[in-house]
């Protein structure tokens, strides 16, 4: 599945369903950028896990209802409800094993 971008707007539709895998980040956070390759091959990988990217300088209120402190955040929704939350750089395995196993 290829990565989502969401915005306030869309966000709840996005994360309704499924293990979803959000990216708080901003295009000038350098460990965003180094994350966001390994983001893509876990989205391109995996058909049971969508991965989600919210640009936070674009949808602050939303960084600020999921108490978005750093980033990158990534937090994970199971069927629409967090059920857990990382920040800063995971590697690829890591990072399939916590959203599988949380």
């Amino acid at each position: 599945m290829p990565l989502v971008y969401a915005t306030t707007a869309d966000f709840k539709e996005k994360i309704k369903e499924g293990n979803v895998l959000v990216d708080f980040y901003a295009d000038w956070c350098a460990p965003c950028r180094m994350i966001g390759p390994v983001l893509e091959q876990v989205a391109n990988e995996n058909d049971d896990i969508l991965v989600v990217k919210v640009n936070v300088d674009e949808n602050q209120a939303l960084a600020v209802e999921y108490g978005v402190r750093g980033i990158p955040a990534l937090l994970l929704f199971k069927d629409g409800k967090q059920v857990a939350s990382r920040a800063g750089f995971m590697p690829k395995d890591a990072l399939v094993d916590w959203v599988k196993n949380a």
